[in-house]
């Protein structure tokens, strides 16, 4: 456990330390995965899936906030859809701007969860976002997962009838068929319905939990929130005939406990073995509080300081301390000192093993006399 703190603290110093090139860096990495992502599922605009267009855009992204991140993103997706067909980019935008409208009405810090929410998905680990969200986040958090799971239903059902939809016909009849055929299917999605209403679940039941004054409360909030959320979804499942695979759901519930027992280690990594309750008051509330250590331990610098010498010094600090005075010291103090083998003056003396006496010559007295 020492050496995983350990660990733990070398990567937070390296962070605070490298904040300025670690930031840009991460956001680059997740502008990157998100643009190969749409380009892998909906590659309908060939210019857009080199990769050097997606080279730019990800530079393009560290450089800004992480909004901007989501903006682009969407950007990408219209003009994907525009080459596949103008009703599908119409369903889409009109979809994005109402999301954009709760998304930075409501939470408009939580641009990693919308962002993750459907790369999950297509990473078939889906039911890590929930958890995470009711750990790190806030009931608002409903919203942004929300909308994450729905543009990830949107883009997979156009990804699954591009077909259909591509057709090329100048009826304004047709065109409006395939509205109608899209908003259906948005609509009636079962599966999509119910793990929006299985994600807000755990996300505030998880949310309610861990912040309860009880011990190891992100540890019972996480089980708590897993087992919620398989039940509701197998509900769902047994009530609306979703298909929803069992092997996936239980696979993606220990994926998503796994994540969460690091994410606690790395944010609510506390010693409730050593917890104190401390009371105190002013002039007008009395204080209870509880107190929590968190798990820590201190990083020393090694730090190797070579001391190079001669033999010379070596030699002159072995005689220093067997009481003989070097020549060499004799020498720098001759300004002050004047060296003779026999003589009585009433000054500061000092002998050596030579019979030499060194003495101190007082001011004012005239060293040619001596």
């Amino acid at each position: 456990m020492t050496k995983l703190l350990m660990i733990r603290e070398r990567i937070k110093s390296f962070y605070s330390r490298y904040e300025g090139f670690c930031n840009p860096a991460l956001k680059f990495i997740l502008a990157f995965i998100t643009f190969r992502m749409i380009n892998k599922n909906i590659n309908y605009a060939a210019v857009l899936t080199s990769l050097p267009i997606t080279l730019i855009l990800s530079l393009l992204c560290s450089f800004f906030p992480m909004n901007f991140i989501l903006v682009l993103g969407v950007i990408v997706i219209l003009l994907h859809l525009y080459a596949l067909s103008l009703e599908t980019v119409l369903i889409t935008g009109v979809f994005f701007m109402l999301m954009f409208f709760l998304y930075f009405r409501f939470s408009p810090k939580d641009t990693i969860l919308l962002i993750m929410t459907p790369l999950c998905f297509i990473l078939k680990i889906p039911y890590v976002i929930p958890i995470c969200a009711g750990l790190v986040g806030t009931p608002m958090s409903v919203i942004s997962t929300g909308c994450g799971v729905v543009s990830y239903h949107l883009l997979h059902y156009v990804a699954g009838n591009a077909a259909g939809l591509m057709t090329q016909e100048s009826d304004p009849a047709f065109a409006l068929e395939k509205l109608r055929v899209l908003i259906d299917a948005l609509m009636s999605n079962r599966e999509m319905q119910v793990e929006v209403a299985a994600f807000a679940i755990t996300i505030l039941v998880v949310y309610i939990i861990r912040r309860l004054p009880v011990d190891h409360c992100w540890t019972i909030a996480m089980i708590t929130g897993l087992l919620i959320d398989i039940v509701v979804i197998l509900v769902g499942d047994l009530r609306f005939e979703t298909r929803i695979s069992i092997a996936g759901l239980i696979v993606g519930s220990i994926m998503a406990f796994v994540v969460a027992v690091i994410l606690k280690f790395f944010i609510f990594n506390v010693d409730y073995s050593r917890t104190e309750r401390v009371q105190f008051e002013d002039d007008e509330y009395y204080y209870y509080v509880k107190a929590v250590p968190k798990n820590t331990v201190s990083l020393t610098d090694k730090k190797v300081k070579k001391i190079k010498g001669s033999e010379k010094n070596t030699a002159s600090a072995a005689a220093s301390e067997d009481g003989e005075v070097p020549e060499e010291k004799v020498q720098m103090d001759a300004p002050e000192y004047r060296v003779r083998r026999s003589g009585s003056i009433n000054s500061t003396v000092a002998g050596n093993k030579n019979r030499t006496r060194r003495i101190k010559i007082p001011e004012g007295v005239d060293n040619r006399n001596i």
